[in-house]
């Protein structure tokens, strides 16, 4: 028997809960369904838990838009609903003279995103700020922040499920069929169900093209490839000497590094970038000596035997190894043709941070 249902969102990631959330406020009886058994298992639970000012992406793009919108609606949100998170700042700093132009250019291009905070700092003042960090230039980003993204995935739900929502865990989705009268899902679980549903949201991160062409329907030709872009990150022992994000330029032959500082005052390196065929979240610890050679141009002072494995985590990519970076691709149904449809392809960083933008962005075009 044939269930029906009007919204069924894929995905209880970051972005599926903060969609689905938005649609349940709306008043509208939603779904949410989960192969995992618990919420955040990939992408959302294996980042840097930033908060990102919206600094790096082309100006127009949908990661800028709704980078820039996520922050401030994020921000609320989490003094709203007492998420931890502290809107500690973050530091770009130049390594070398000829990083200069590259690191001062993102006061620019923040600008032209609409991020007017950005400005450069003189040496002393880095030095005030950051005394670990060696650099011949820097930029401080004021609205950069972190934040513990389970209590805030947590949030979402709960909000979610005070509206009428639910997650549906151990729920994956085997193959779908456009009908005219809905979007009939095949779903399996020790209780495997068929839905026809108005609305079907494709939040399946990693996995949403390889989901999307499962679904009978769906033209082949609007679903992108499918890539992974796996990243290690390092822990540091002992107390951080970092009080906020320090973000250096990737250059040449070396890695662009990151130090992120969790909540717990505990410094992180990474992520790098490491091309695979599949999800596979094994930590290949061989890159360890390329961590230590990027990390001592912005902070001599690393010992050796400082580093220790911390995790990995993966991005859902939609354009390979030897292409531009692809910017978010969220389709209605005004570019496939299929009514209430919406697929959500290559939503990584700043994905987090955009998650209530993406919420929102998803609303409208179900309702054009």
């Amino acid at each position: 028997m044939t269930e029906r249902i009007d919204c069924v969102v894929i995905g209880a990631g970051v972005v599926g809960l903060a969609v689905a959330r938005e649609l349940a406020l709306q008043g509208r009886e939603v779904i949410v369904l989960e192969a995992e058994e618990s919420i955040g298992n990939h992408t959302s639970s294996r980042n840097s838990e930033v908060i990102h000012a919206g600094i790096y992406y082309p100006n127009g793009s949908l990661k800028a838009q709704l980078c820039v919108a996520g922050k401030q609606l994020l921000y609320a949100f989490c003094r709203e609903h007492g998420v931890a998170h502290d809107n500690c700042g973050k530091v770009l700093v130049a390594a070398t003279e000829d990083e200069i132009p590259v690191v001062l250019g993102y006061i620019d291009k923040a600008n032209a995103n609409g991020v007017h905070d950005l400005h450069r700092i003189s040496l002393d003042e880095l030095r005030e700020l950051e005394p670990a960090v060696q650099a011949v230039a820097a930029v401080y980003s004021p609205s950069t922040g972190i934040i513990d993204s389970h209590a805030y995935m947590l949030a979402l739900q709960g909000d979610l499920e005070q509206a009428g929502g639910a997650v549906v865990f151990l729920s994956p989705l085997h193959d779908g069929t456009v009908t005219d009268e809905g979007i009939v899902l095949r779903v399996g679980g020790s209780d495997p169900m068929e839905l026809c549903c108005n609305v079907l949201v494709n939040c399946a991160g990693l996995v949403a093209p390889q989901l999307a062409r499962s679904i009978q329907g769906i033209p082949t030709a609007t679903i992108p490839p499918q890539y992974f872009a796996k990243g290690h990150y390092y822990t540091m022992t002992g107390r951080s000497p970092f009080r906020r994000l320090v973000y250096p330029m990737a250059g040449a032959g070396f890695l662009g590094v990151h130090v992120t500082v969790d909540l717990g005052g505990q410094a992180r390196f990474g992520p790098d970038i490491q091309w695979i065929d599949g999800i596979d979240y094994s930590f290949d610890d061989s890159r360890l000596p390329l961590f230590y050679e990027a990390i001592r141009r912005y902070y001599p002072a690393l010992r050796d035997g400082a580093l220790q494995p911390g995790y990995t985590g993966i991005r859902p990519k939609i354009s390979g190894p030897k292409e531009p970076a692809a910017d978010f691709l969220i389709q209605g149904p005004q570019a496939h043709g299929v009514r209430g449809l919406v697929n959500l392809y290559g939503i990584e960083s700043p994905g987090l941070t955009a998650s209530l933008a993406i919420g929102q962005h998803v609303r409208k075009l179900l309702q054009a």
